[in-house]
C-alpha cells in the first residue's frame, strides 16, 4: 500500500513538473511578446515625433512665406503712393 500512494505521489508531483514547465513556456512567450508590443510602441512614438517635426517645419516655411507675402504687399503699397 506505501508503494501505491508513493507511486501516486510521484504521478501527481510529475504533472505539477509538467504543467510547471507548460507555465514557463507560456511566460517566456508573453514575455517576447510583450517586448515586441513595446518595440513597436517605441517605433509609433518616434514616428509622432518625426511627424510632429515634419509639422513645426511646414509651419516654419509658412511663417517665412508669409513675410515675404507682407514685405512683397508693402513694396507695392509704397509702389502705389
Amino acid at each position: 500500500m506505501v508503494d501505491n500512494v508513493e507511486n501516486l505521489i510521484l504521478e501527481h508531483l510529475r504533472a505539477i513538473r509538467a504543467d510547471i514547465g507548460g507555465i514557463k513556456d507560456d511566460v517566456r512567450e508573453i514575455k517576447q511578446r510583450l517586448t515586441s508590443l513595446e518595440a513597436a510602441v517605441a517605433g509609433l512614438r518616434r514616428d509622432s515625433a518625426n511627424l510632429y517635426g515634419d509639422v513645426i517645419d511646414q509651419q516654419a516655411r509658412y511663417d517665412r512665406l508669409a513675410e515675404r507675402l507682407e514685405r512683397i504687399e508693402r513694396r507695392l503699397d509704397l509702389a502705389d503712393g
